[in-house]
């Protein structure tokens, strides 16, 4: 599943062309509106083949490469080049996606640099909300391959980049005990056989009955990569 134009696949956190020639930065579809993007004509669709993530897997049982790798013949020869695998490629998309979110801000850079008289005086001039915002992005950008990197599977990999922001998880106590609460319901009696019982109109014959069902709350997704930062206002 995933946004198109027209039959052009438009994936998240990516920069891309809209159909005016418009460059829309990495984070422009996690903030658009549903008007924003059908004033554009992207459209949300499902595959064909839902059974699995072909940016990641091969098929539904066969994962990609995720480390860089010698390249390899039939009888395990090695090729002389190196196969380049998951983590690679996603490190080098979070360079653009840095870029394409650094771009729009670079004309204030250039802008204090040719009016100052001096690389100090353009970098005190230029305004501090937007040197932060800079400073983070870059940031961000490491950090996000350092998590990269630290995956061990696909479906880590997958996860960290795609996974949902919450999560649901059991409540926990100050011990760390999964917390618990009485749940009543009906259910119909069985006899000593364990077979269910009925009345003389063969209705079943229904007793109330308890069990313990887990708390749940919604939390932060702890696998997922470390978020974009958001341009100063």
């Amino acid at each position: 599943m995933g946004y198109y134009i027209g039959s052009r696949a438009i994936a998240l956190d990516v920069p891309f062309t809209d159909p005016d020639g418009v460059q829309r930065p990495a984070n422009w579809l996690r903030n658009s509106t549903a008007r924003d993007r059908e004033l554009l004509g992207i459209v949300w669709q499902q595959p064909t083949d839902s059974g699995y993530d072909q940016r990641f897997y091969w098929s539904p049982t066969l994962a990609k490469q995720l480390n860089d790798e010698p390249a390899v013949d039939a009888d395990g020869k090695e090729l002389g080049y190196t196969q380049t695998g998951l983590k690679t490629q996603w490190k080098s998309t979070q360079e653009q996606i840095a870029q394409s979110l650094l771009a729009p801000s670079d004309w204030r850079v250039v802008k204090e640099l040719e009016v100052n008289s001096s690389f100090a005086a353009a970098k005190t001039a230029f305004p501090t909300s937007w040197q932060t915002y800079r400073a983070a992005v870059r940031t961000s950008c490491n950090t996000r391959q350092t998590e990269i990197d630290a995956c061990s599977t696909v479906d880590e990999l997958k996860e960290l980049l795609f996974g949902s922001a919450t999560i649901q998880q059991q409540k926990k106590d100050a011990d760390g005990k999964g917390i618990t609460e009485s749940v009543t319901y009906q259910d119909q009696k069985v006899d000593e056989e364990g077979e269910g019982v009925v009345d003389a109109d063969g209705k079943a014959v229904m007793e109330e009955k308890t069990r313990e069902d887990p708390v749940m709350e919604t939390v932060a997704n702890p696998a997922i990569a470390t978020a974009w930062p958001t341009e100063p206002s």
